[in-house]
């Protein structure tokens, strides 16, 4: 640290200098670090969605019909002339510098691959822009109802398409026992407690949902009868039922805004009821999909609806689908060349296939989906209770004290180890000594489990041994037992940090590609694995099998696509898990 108290010799003077060179130092590094990154992400992105075919007309009718009514959108929400001044500025200040700058390069410098200026505003100046006024827009009361009404909408389906995935591996009777046992339960608590005003009813809910379906994984192999889909839909159903009937009751004062929000999850289980039954679409996926998307929005809505402020924001969601909609008839209309993006419907639910056009990623997703959901449990269960056991329960000195140096030291250096020495291990454990199979996804979340166990136990234990030893003390006090205080004061206070560290570990986890290779994962499936002992491939598999393949449509489009797709989907995990740390640091 730079210091600028000079001393007789000098040594403020030379400290100070030094300090502001190891600055720019780190600044330089910093952001040679993030452009480079930034340029990787942006040719990534113009390849899956083949932006370098965009027209410049195509562009510029989906930003004057999508971006700007989004900008104006978030400019509303803040309502300060000063951030519009400069929001313009930079629109418009940066329109000419990267024209004249990119023009400038190409010009007398070296020509640019498959990026125009357009392009280069795009991502230098208007994406920039928008990320910061949606920042700043969603901190105003308008815009924090819009951006919560379409977090709620898009987290909804992306839950529901997640919980479908995994029951893709079970049987129906699963999926009756898991309502049965876990999701009307905990439904019914949740309305409950919003009928009564029970905190701990409506907290309790997801615990006791989590222990039913658990709880219904295992009793499958006791019962021996199928129910039919009828039952199944029935059971669907009341989770909504239960839902809007606790949301009516409760606020009985304002039973027109109750009734109006409280029947909105009905009226779609019901229809998508309907839709499975009698249209042949997957039913437990799309009623999944239907309710996670429903209950939430109802709820929300609502709230706003009885609070009374920032009602305006509840259209964003039709301002975006309006401008999306909008920018599609003017370019059919108007016959504007569109690009032919490689990351479209068909690729994230056709298989695999030697032709690039009908390439497709479903039945990979589908297994890292499987995968990562086991490796978050399995890792963060073991992860938090090691790291419980060894900072709460095991004393610092003696010859136990010892043992748990000795463990601590172990663990730092497991957290070291190379990947795929832990693929070696998981072949020879797992694989072929406990003979879970070449290649399952039993083995390759038990494998992945092991790789990040170690730097989910050290996170844990540093968030642990924040908690200041005064709040123990005070539990203590208070005549509490051990259990006690570690359950209700300790880990409480140490839920963001553990998060933290879970967050990073998963990061890990659903990228890595070694282990995977040791434990004879496949490099392409074409179906999706319905048991947890089926062969799979995952993500990292399938596009390391791409990027060999000689045309360069595989090695560029397509890799590039799944590319996208596997950090749209890596983004989404660790954005909800920042959600649950942000919300639990609130709740603190």
């Amino acid at each position: 640290m730079a210091t600028d108290n000079a001393n007789t010799s000098g040594f403020g003077e030379v400290s100070r200098v030094r300090g502001i060179a190891f600055e720019y130092l780190s600044l330089g590094a910093s952001v040679i670090g993030l452009v480079a990154l930034g340029v990787l992400l942006v040719y990534v992105t113009i390849d899956a969605f083949d932006l370098a075919n965009a027209s410049p007309e195509w562009l510029l009718t989906y930003f004057l019909a999508l971006v700007v009514p989004f900008l104006a959108f978030c400019l509303y929400s803040v309502n300060d002339p000063a951030v519009t001044r400069r929001s313009v500025g930079a629109l418009g200040g940066g329109l000419v510098g990267v024209a004249a700058i990119f023009t400038a390069i190409e010009a007398f410098v070296v020509a640019i691959p498959r990026l125009s200026w357009q392009l280069a505003y795009l991502f230098v100046v208007a994406m920039p822009v928008t990320a910061y006024l949606a920042y700043v827009g969603s901190r105003g009361q308008v815009g924090a109802v819009g951006f919560g009404l379409v977090g709620r909408l898009v987290g909804g389906v992306a839950i529901g398409l997640a919980l479908g995935t995994l029951f893709l591996v079970l049987d129906p009777l699963v999926w009756f026992l898991a309502y049965t046992l876990g999701v009307v339960p905990a439904a019914a608590l949740y309305a409950y407690g919003s009928w009564r005003s029970v905190p701990r009813a409506t907290t309790a809910a997801i615990p006791v949902g989590l222990v039913g379906v658990v709880a219904a994984v295992f009793l499958r192999g006791v019962i021996a009868t199928y129910p039919s889909n009828l039952i199944i839909y029935i059971w669907t159903l009341a989770v909504p039922i239960a839902v809007a009937g606790g949301r009516i009751v409760a606020d009985r004062g304002s039973q027109v805004a109750a009734i109006a929000t409280g029947g909105v999850p009905l009226a779609i289980a019901i229809a998508g009821g309907f839709l499975a039954g009698g249209l042949g679409v997957p039913g437990p996926t799309v009623l999944l999909v239907l309710i996670t998307v429903g209950v939430p929005t109802a709820v929300y809505v609502h709230r706003v609806i009885d609070v009374g402020d920032g009602l305006v924001g509840l259209a964003l969601p039709a301002l975006l689908v309006g401008g999306a909609l909008v920018g599609a008839l003017v370019v059919e209309a108007w016959g504007v060349p569109a690009p032919d993006p490689w990351l479209d419907a068909g690729y994230v639910t056709e298989a695999p296939s030697s032709t690039a056009i009908e390439a497709g990623l479903y039945p990979a997703i589908v297994g890292s989906v499987i995968i990562i959901a086991l490796v978050a449990v399995l890792s963060f269960v073991l992860g938090v209770g090691t790291s419980v056991f060894l900072e709460e329960y095991m004393p610092g000195s003696g010859i136990l004290g010892s043992l748990t140096r000795l463990l601590q030291v172990n663990i730092a250096n497991l957290a070291a180890i190379p990947s795929v020495v832990y693929g070696l291990l998981g072949l020879g454990l797992f694989a072929n000594l406990l003979g879970f199979g070449l290649g399952t996804a039993v083995t390759a979340s038990l494998t992945l489990s092991l790789l990040i166990l170690p730097i989910t136990i050290i996170s844990a234990q540093e968030a642990i041994r924040s908690v200041p030893d005064d709040l123990r003390r005070g539990s203590d006090a208070m005549g509490a037992t051990r259990w006690q205080t570690t359950k209700n004061v300790v880990l409480p206070e140490a839920f963001p940090g553990i998060l933290t560290g879970t967050i990073l570990a998963l990061g890990r986890a659903i990228g890595e590609t070694a282990p995977l290779i040791m434990i004879g994962a496949a490099t392409t499936v074409f179906s999706a694995p319905d048991s947890l002992f089926s062969r799979f491939s995952a993500m990292p598999m399938q596009i390391y099998a791409w990027a060999n393949f000689p045309q360069a449509e595989f090695r560029y489009g397509v890799v590039a696509a799944g590319v996208i797709t596997l950090l749209i989907i890596l983004v989404g995990m660790n954005g909800t898990a920042i959600l649950l740390r942000n919300r639990a640091e609130r709740g603190n």
